[in-house]
Parts: C-alpha cells; sequence; structure tokens
C-alpha cells in the first residue's frame, strides 16, 4: 500500500525566522494514489497579530484565531495522522519549515517524512511554463472557482488532483483504482472474479437466418468487411 499526504498551510507572514507562525493546517489522504476521503484540517493560535498581507491571503483574523488551539496542543494527532507517509506539497520548503519550526518550538523532533515538491515535479514536466497552483489548475482544466482565499484543506483537495494529472492523469487513476480494488484481502479478490457458464449458451440464430446472412455476403464480394469475417470464422472452426 503507498501512502501519501497531500499538506498545505497558512501561515502569518513568510518567515519563521522573523516570528511568523503557522495558523492552518490541511491534509488529504491518498492510497495507491487515490484520496481514501480521510482528511486532517486544524486553525491554529498563533499567539500574535496577523499582519494585513497575510490576512488577504487567507482571510483568517485575529479574533478568528483567539480561540483555536495552540500548535503544541495539536502537534501529537497531527503527527499521528501522517504517520511515515510521503508528503506531496507545494514549495514544499516554505511548508516544511514552518512545521519544524513549530515542533521545535514545542519541544519535537523535526520531520523526517519523505518529500514530493509539486513545484520542482511540474517545472521538470512543463520547463518554462508557470507553476503556481492556479496555473496548473487551468493548464489541467481542474475547477478552482471556490478558491477565492488560500485556505489549508481546500488548497489540498486541490492539489490532489494537480498531482495526480502530474503523475499521468485520469487514466492512470483509473489502473490505481483497479488496482486498489484487486489488492488486499481474498475476499475482494474472489468478489470480483467472474463465475464461467459450464456450457456456452445455445445460439439464437436459427438455419434459415444463418443461410440467409451467407446468401447476402456472397452479393457483397470478396473484398467485403462480412466476406473476412466470414474466412476468418471458417479458419478458427477448422
Amino acid at each position: 500500500m503507498n501512502r501519501e499526504i497531500v499538506l498545505d498551510t497558512e501561515t502569518t507572514g513568510l518567515s519563521p525566522s522573523q516570528g511568523d507562525r503557522l495558523v492552518e493546517i490541511g491534509c488529504v489522504e491518498l492510497i495507491n494514489h487515490i484520496p481514501s476521503g480521510r482528511n486532517y484540517h486544524v486553525y491554529i493560535n498563533p499567539q500574535r497579530s496577523m499582519p494585513e498581507e497575510a490576512f488577504r491571503v487567507h482571510g483568517l483574523s485575529e479574533e478568528f484565531l483567539s480561540d483555536k488551539p495552540l500548535f503544541g496542543a495539536v502537534a501529537n494527532e497531527f503527527r499521528e495522522f501522517i504517520g511515515d507517509a510521503t508528503l506531496v506539497i507545494h514549495n514544499a520548503p516554505f511548508d516544511m519549515g514552518f512545521l519544524n519550526a513549530e515542533l521545535e518550538k514545542a519541544g519535537q523532533s523535526r520531520l523526517s517524512n519523505s518529500v514530493i515538491d509539486t513545484v520542482m515535479v511540474a517545472r521538470e514536466k512543463h520547463p518554462g511554463a508557470r507553476v503556481s497552483l492556479d496555473a496548473l489548475c487551468k493548464h489541467y482544466g481542474i475547477d478552482n472557482s471556490r478558491r477565492t482565499l488560500h485556505g489549508a484543506l481546500l488548497d489540498s483537495e486541490i492539489l490532489a488532483e494537480v498531482y495526480l494529472e502530474l503523475i499521468g492523469g485520469k487514466q492512470v487513476s483509473l489502473a490505481l483504482i483497479s488496482e486498489t480494488r484487486v489488492s488486499g484481502a481474498d475476499a475482494i479478490a474472489a468478489r470480483i472474479q467472474v463465475a464461467l457458464r459450464p456450457s456456452p449458451l445455445p445460439s439464437r440464430v436459427t438455419a434459415e437466418e444463418l443461410a440467409a446472412h451467407e446468401a447476402l455476403v456472397a452479393t457483397l464480394g470478396n473484398e467485403s468487411v462480412w466476406a473476412q469475417y466470414a474466412e476468418t470464422d471458417s479458419v478458427a472452426a477448422q
């Protein structure tokens, strides 16, 4: 089983070393690249004022966040949710920098999970193109009309769709869904097995109808598609 966590954060600014803090975490679980339906989402009290420029990005006010838990109070449940899964993040150094800074403030170790940075994946797949989340949504025809403001969980859900396109698109998704359904318990495998009939069903075509069909095919000439099928059936029957 391949478990990945698509992750996004919102913050009070751009630099944890300058006193900026996390205010929101959103996570979407993928199993074999397919959303499992399990998400993690939390707002966090940053214990500081909200700069106007940051508020314009995500709309989270100091007042709204004032009664939310501190990061230290949710750190364990956050780590429990992500476990040792690979993290899929757009511009990963930014989010990982804030997460590790918050963990250190809470007296915890830094994250050691493997990380896939979708900015780097997109740059490799589309050299020279814009690779913002909005630009990639436009490129792949993904609806991001709900994204009037940045939000960690919504952006994670959108990024999960973008990530799927970056690694191969809907054809890969269908193959992986099939793989997910047939893997695992024997009961699942048994449920999708097709039972074979002990004997084929009798033909519903009468001898008179078959003779009329063959007579019609004979009038079409040897180059007709029906004549070629008839020749193939004759060889197969020998």
